[in-house]
């Protein structure tokens, strides 16, 4: 088990395609992080624009029917969340969401840190 330290705790969603047009600057198809790895960050991690590029390694710590892997990833935002209010803090792709939850289509409570 890999333990973040000095984390926050919040939570994380997954969300659907289409992941482009993003409201950071220069990604398109071919810079999208590979593997899927990359988040939209709601308004209070968003910083103004600011958390553009930042990278964040992440874990599942809990949610409902025990979705957590054992398992950390390591993501980079490159959108605000698309809705408001954003369902969570950080909101992953499906590929990264399957990552750290065996279930899809649910909120989890994460631990993260900026890397």
């Amino acid at each position: 088990m890999i333990i973040i330290v000095n984390g926050d705790v919040g939570t994380a969603a997954s969300y659907d395609p289409p992941y482009l047009p993003t409201k950071c600057p220069g990604y398109d198809r071919d810079d999208l992080p590979e593997g899927g790895l990359f988040v939209a960050a709601s308004s209070g991690v968003w910083d103004n624009g600011a958390a553009c590029g930042r990278r964040y390694k992440l874990r599942c710590l809990s949610g409902l029917k025990r979705p957590c892997k054992d398992a950390s990833i390591v993501v980079e935002v490159v959108d605000l969340c698309k809705t408001n209010p954003c369902p969570a803090t950080l909101v992953l792709p499906n590929k990264a969401f399957h990552a750290v939850s065996k279930i899809s289509r649910t909120k989890i409570n994460i631990e993260y840190a900026e890397i």
